[in-house]
């Protein structure tokens, strides 16, 4: 395992905590066909203890799996995590399928839908809690620091004035866990509060430690100070702020343009079937499309996002591709589909099952005749 991790080059472990201290959200992937989580992921873990609150967890390619599997897979993968993340709190697992091909077993497709909306809008949210966050990560840094004072000025009382400096420079490393214990005890901290033992241990085997200096009471006064009145000021000041400013959210990507359709997000690039034909390309299929629209109860020559939705689901796609194909179909963008922007929508799921990409943008060859003076 440490061999593993030390392949790569570098402490692979500390930059993980350092992207972990300035991140806003850590998702951990897993995939439900083939849960695992080997020693080296254990370790990736664990190397982001205290960062637990910034955690999510996604179970995915849970569509090829029965309902009583998935069951089975989420208990065993709970049972896992517990055994790794130490928090009082269970953390969110999101269960789906996050990809762009047809749903091998639908039957959970609404549980599926739910989960995904769950952590776009988790995602989306974070940047009005950015502001909370960066003023919890400075408690804790403040914690830290007051904690290695306390560390350091113990080391610095039991060092010898003359003889035996190194042999006791080595009994104190080796016997760190008792100092811990004796700080917390004696100053009532939380054992979550202190360093990693074993990264303190291998740290201050390079230090010397008559060079470290005598615990400062006047300097711990103002950090209880910031802690105690100034922390809870600032905290007050950010939830004025937040209830004032407009709600940010994140923007593009997955989560452009497609969040008013009855699917959700989608994203994609491709499809040139029938570019260089002079007819509309979707006509060769339309009457077999208007023989399924007509059975949607249309009214005034349209359907519903509801009604095309439980047509446009049968296809086993996922909401984000469906999601994609709507914003591309509903042409005049009124949440509506008339038989052409219908026929179009199943031309794109047509061209998606057939395994091409979709066009982020409309192309001009697959605009319906009669739309084309809406795009213009």
């Amino acid at each position: 395992m440490q061999m593993r991790l030390k392949s790569y080059g570098y402490d692979f472990a500390a930059v993980l905590e350092w992207f972990a201290e300035r991140v806003d959200r850590i998702i951990l992937l897993f995939d439900a066909h083939k849960l695992d989580i080997s020693d080296e992921f254990s370790e990736v873990i664990k190397a982001l203890k205290n960062h637990e609150d910034k955690m999510r967890v996604v179970l995915n390619k849970a569509d090829q799996i029965e309902t009583q599997q998935l069951m089975r897979v989420y208990g065993a993968l709970m049972w896992s995590l517990g055994k790794i993340v130490n928090t009082p709190e269970v953390i969110r697992v999101y269960i789906g399928s996050f990809w762009s091909h047809p749903l091998l077993i639908p039957d959970n497709r609404k549980l599926f839908e739910a989960e995904e909306q769950d952590l776009f809008r988790d995602i989306q949210s974070l940047p009005r809690n950015a502001a909370l966050r960066k003023l919890n990560d400075l408690i804790k840094r403040a914690r830290l620091a007051k904690v290695h004072a306390y560390i350091i000025s113990s080391l610095k009382k039991e060092m010898p004035a003359v003889f035996g400096k190194d042999n006791k420079k080595k009994e104190l490393i080796g016997t760190l866990a008792e100092i811990y214990g004796r700080i917390e005890r004696e100053h009532q901290i939380s054992p979550g509060d202190f360093p990693n033992l074993k990264k303190m241990q291998d740290l201050l085997q390079s230090q010397d430690f008559n060079k470290f200096q005598p615990l400062k009471n006047k300097l711990l006064e103002t950090v209880d100070e910031m802690l105690a009145h100034d922390i809870a000021h600032l905290m007050v000041l950010v939830r004025q702020e937040e209830t004032q400013k407009p709600v940010q959210m994140v923007k593009g990507g997955a989560f452009e343009g497609t969040q008013n359709g009855p699917f959700g997000h989608g994203y994609g690039e491709g499809a040139g079937e029938g570019i260089d034909d002079a007819d509309w390309v979707v006509a060769r299929d339309k009457p077999m499309y208007d023989e399924i629209f007509y059975t949607l109860s249309p009214v005034n020559g349209k359907i519903t996002g509801a009604n095309a939705k439980k047509e446009m689901v049968k296809s086993k796609l996922p909401n984000t591709v469906l999601g994609k194909i709507w914003k591309l179909a509903d042409i005049d963008k009124d949440g509506l589909l008339d038989d052409e922007e219908f026929a179009l929508a199943n031309h794109l799921i047509k061209v998606k099952l057939e395994g091409h990409e979709l066009p982020n943008d409309l192309p001009c060859h697959l605009i319906p005749p009669s739309k084309r003076k809406v795009i213009e």
